[in-house]
């Protein structure tokens, strides 16, 4: 990896738990976790770099291959990512935040009577927080369109272009052998379709919204995550009138390589210990993702069955079955030492009781 220009401590910052970020300027401020001192080198190295490899639009950068591709889940053994402090590399896992993170004497004392201020919420961006399955279906058919191609209407066919990576979809319909070579153009251009339709979306799914003014006002904090470029998400976030909910986004600057890892950063950023964290999702891999962090999973049944998401800890049809109860329920017998390998006790069985003459008479 190019190494990376010096940048002074004064221009990274933590995002605030309750700070909005409705004022989001294009200059974004860099991440420092202050408590544990990281610093996502691939960060620094990809914000200074300002490449220009593939496109933009409306002036924003964008990498096209994040937006339809089959992240991996992550974590699967608890591991983490690696950051970057003064003192050289550290590996920051599952296990490393969980106590890293652990609450301060005062904020026990806190929690002890705001329990609900413990727990820290994450949504996904993708149908969590916005129908984005429209948006994907009309960028596919107007690529179709532009290119005189048809796609298929199957089952099949239709959840490939929704959850499965662009390459196969445009290999199985839009190029030939001797067009190998397009693959890049159609990529770009089907993500600055994606992009045009993203800026006409202007609500977000039905019921967050009062959801997460019941949150707010609990004073729970929010984090959104997405592989989507950071200035779109949050001028997305602002156009549904989302903005002031949120105290913390992960997106593709953060330079995370799978979901579990998106939901530690934003962990990190909410300052929450990932076993304190529900994440609301609507796919099963999210699901899987949140349990590998030590997280309680909350699956919005939709785009998937009822019964792809039974691994989940709380499955709703939408945000209006939901209230501030049913959190302190994820973790009412959820105890410190929650996932932790724990000994058996087998006791031994008391003798039997001697009877004698005495204790007859």
């Amino acid at each position: 990896m190019a190494s990376s220009p010096s940048i002074s401590s004064s221009n990274l910052q933590l995002h605030h738990h309750f700070q909005p970020f409705s004022s989001f300027s294009s200059n974004v401020p860099l991440l420092k976790f202050k408590r544990l001192g990281l610093v996502k080198n691939r960060l620094v190295a990809r914000c200074s770099s300002g490449s220009d490899e593939f496109g933009s639009v409306n002036g924003y950068q964008f990498t096209p291959n994040k937006l339809f591709m089959r992240e991996a889940i992550g974590a699967e053994y608890g591991e983490g990512f690696e950051t970057f402090r003064a003192d050289g590399p550290l590996k920051v896992d599952v296990d490393y935040l969980n106590e890293k993170l652990q609450d301060s004497f005062l904020k026990r004392i806190r929690y002890a009577m705001k329990p609900d201020e413990a727990y820290g919420l994450i949504f996904s961006w993708d149908n969590v927080v916005a129908d984005t399955r429209v948006v994907k279906r009309k960028a596919w058919k107007q690529l179709a369109s532009e290119e005189g191609k048809d796609i298929p209407e199957d089952r099949d066919t239709q959840r490939l272009m929704l959850y499965g990576g662009a390459d196969q979809v445009l290999h199985k319909h839009f190029l030939s052998d001797e067009a190998e070579n397009e693959l890049d153009r159609l990529k770009s251009r089907l993500s600055q379709l994606y992009y045009d339709n993203l800026l006409k979306l202007e609500r977000p799914k039905e019921g967050l919204k009062d959801w997460l003014e019941a949150v707010n006002t609990a004073c729970i904090p929010c984090a959104v995550v997405s592989s989507y470029d950071r200035r779109n998400m949050a001028e997305a976030l602002e156009r549904l009138g989302l903005n002031n909910y949120f105290q913390a986004i992960v997106t593709e600057e953060d330079g995370m390589e799978s979901i579990a890892h998106r939901f530690l950063s934003a962990a990190v950023k909410l300052d929450r210990k990932p076993s304190k964290c529900v994440v609301f999702e609507d796919d099963p891999r999210g699901v899987t993702a949140a349990h590998n962090c030590t997280m309680m999973a909350v699956a919005l049944i939709g785009a998937h069955p009822a019964y792809d998401l039974g691994q989940a800890d709380l499955a709703v049809a939408n945000y209006n079955e939901l209230s501030v109860i049913n959190l302190r329920r994820l973790f009412a017998n959820k105890g410190s030492t929650f996932m932790d390998l724990q000994k058996q006790i087998i006791e031994k069985t008391p003798p039997k009781r001697k009877l004698s003459i005495d204790t007859i008479f």
